[in-house]
């Protein structure tokens, strides 16, 4: 699909991303944090949409320095929007992006039409977070268990890398899909930041700690969540904070992990097509 590049610019340096197809507006949030982004997974499912992806702060070309809080990501998402001049869109949003795309609504709802939040990252108890992590272990083959754990212990050590962040990753990936044995290969050019992974994670457990689940219950905008029936992340969580909402709506994609539009292709274009009724 043919793209154009954009860098949005903030005080705290540039956020750099893609724009592509034509239609309404949809601002993709990819998932992490603190990954290389890969929402063009989901170009397939995006026809009739005019479509903004980024990479998210913590890795080139965006800026690699924080703050990396919730309240900073939030203001790169607006930046965006506003170097495009998009007053309002349909905000997607993939494991934390989901995350992410709700707190955009929640502090900033005019910028927010309708909300596709695919197998998030939840706003009760933990998130879902160590639920998610005993599951993703759980379906690891003995052999990749064994190196998991040497992995494991070097970024519990003193002076823990970016490559053994990414070596978990790749360890884990099968696991996050419905059948780990069929996984597609992880994208080759993933990349992450062990830094921004864990003080954004640090601030997400700040804003659960702080209630942000129950500013929920006074955001109008319409959403869809959709959710892998056999993700590692609990159906559960996202069940619980779509019913904190007063507008949204649960389809659980049955044989469907985290990605769920790989093992169902058509699950995220149908949700879209559903926020486009719904939000006129």
């Amino acid at each position: 699909m043919a793209e154009e590049e954009f860098v949005a610019q903030t005080r705290e340096g540039p956020i750099a991303g893609h724009v592509f197809g034509s239609g309404a507006p949809l601002l993709l949030l990819h998932g992490g944090p603190a990954l290389s982004d890969y929402m063009d997974l989901l170009y397939p499912e995006t026809d009739g949409w005019r479509g903004f992806r980024y990479q998210q702060r913590g890795l080139t070309p965006s800026a690699v320095s924080g703050p990396f809080t919730v309240e900073r990501h939030v203001a790169d998402a607006v930046a965006v929007l506003d170097t495009l001049g998009v007053g309002r869109a349909v905000v997607l949003g993939h494991s934390w992006g989901g995350f992410l795309a709700l707190q955009l609504a929640a502090s900033d709802p005019d910028r927010v039409a309708g909300l596709v939040i695919v197998d998030p990252l939840g706003a009760v108890g933990d998130g879902g977070v160590a639920e998610m992590g005993q599951h993703l272990a759980g379906r690891m083959s003995p052999g990749a268990a064994a190196q998991f754990g040497e992995v494991a212990a070097r970024l519990a050590g003193p002076d823990p890398t970016d490559a053994d962040a990414l070596e978990s990753l790749s360890l884990l990936w099968p696991s996050y899909f419905a059948d780990p044995a069929a996984a597609p290969p992880i994208p080759p050019d993933m990349r992450t930041s062990l830094e921004c992974y864990r003080e954004t994670f640090a601030s997400v457990a700040g804003q659960l700690a702080g209630g942000f689940g129950e500013q929920l219950r006074q955001l109008k905008t319409p959403a869809v969540f959709v959710l892998g029936e056999q993700s590692p992340m609990p159906v559960s969580q996202g069940q619980q904070t779509a019913a904190l909402m007063p507008a949204a709506e649960v389809d659980v994609v049955p044989g469907a992990g985290h990605l769920p539009w790989h093992e169902r292709p058509g699950c995220v274009a149908a949700a879209l097509a559903r926020i486009r009724a719904l939000a006129g």
